[in-house]
């Protein structure tokens, strides 16, 4: 069965938007396990834009499904982590000036800082997982840095104009998710999906997670957390 991880980042946006102390992110991840969620998701990145130091680590002190850290592959970040002990940390790619992660990491192109950070992260004893695009060649890559898991970018697949480009976007999808289950690795996904489009995602068989965030707390906004988390667990399942 699919597993949700929730994300709670854009809870923290809605704070900083104002530099304020609510709507906070930690108690949004209490009601997103409460409803039901196996795991909550956060991005620390290096601006400081949404989730900040203290929101991680009272979620490391509360969660007590899963926590996945999303992080670049700076020395800032390794330390942070090492320190946080997260369950879970996710290497994405990250530019100041983008709106949200626009892409999968290149592997390939970062091999050698990953080749550095990944036993270090995994010596401490945290689960390590690389968000990339459906794309063969990184998955070789990343079998070689003996990554334990894999997320695979659907925001192409989410952005399709069409039907038929929507499929050629799933079809890359369902080839990468069977591929890297044969390398060995674990398979989420996530990036862009909605309640409209999860559903053709969640069949996949090799993927054992999604990672969903914007739109939940979308939902959220409408209708609470616990409301939002309980009917994307039911789209999915």
């Amino acid at each position: 069965m699919v597993k949700l991880g929730v994300n709670v980042d854009h809870v923290a946006t809605v704070r900083e938007a104002r530099k304020t102390n609510e709507p906070d992110p930690v108690a949004a991840a209490i009601a997103a396990e409460l409803a039901g969620a196996d795991g909550i998701v956060c991005h620390l990145r290096g601006d400081r834009r949404h989730i900040q130091d203290r929101d991680l680590r009272l979620l490391r002190d509360v969660v007590r499904s899963h926590l996945n850290m999303e992080m670049a592959a700076t020395e800032e970040m390794v330390g942070i982590a090492l320190d946080v002990k997260p369950n879970m940390v996710t290497l994405v790619p990250e530019r100041r000036e983008e709106v949200t992660t626009e892409g999968g990491l290149d592997v390939q192109q970062n091999y050698d800082r990953l080749a550095e950070v990944i036993p270090r992260l995994q010596d401490g004893n945290i689960v390590v997982s690389i968000f990339i695009d459906p794309h063969v060649d990184q998955l070789k890559v990343g079998a070689k840095l003996r990554a334990d898991y894999v997320e695979i970018h659907t925001g192409l697949y989410a952005e399709a104009k069409d039907a038929e480009e929507e499929l050629a976007e799933l079809e890359k999808i369902r080839d990468c998710a069977a591929i890297a289950a044969k390398l060995g690795f674990g398979v989420s996904a996530g990036h862009g999906l909605t309640y409209q489009n999860v559903r053709l995602i969640a069949d996949i068989t090799e993927v054992e997670e999604l990672n969903i965030g914007h739109t939940i707390v979308a939902r959220a906004l409408m209708t609470g957390m616990e409301g939002a988390v309980r009917e994307m667990i039911r789209v999915i399942r």
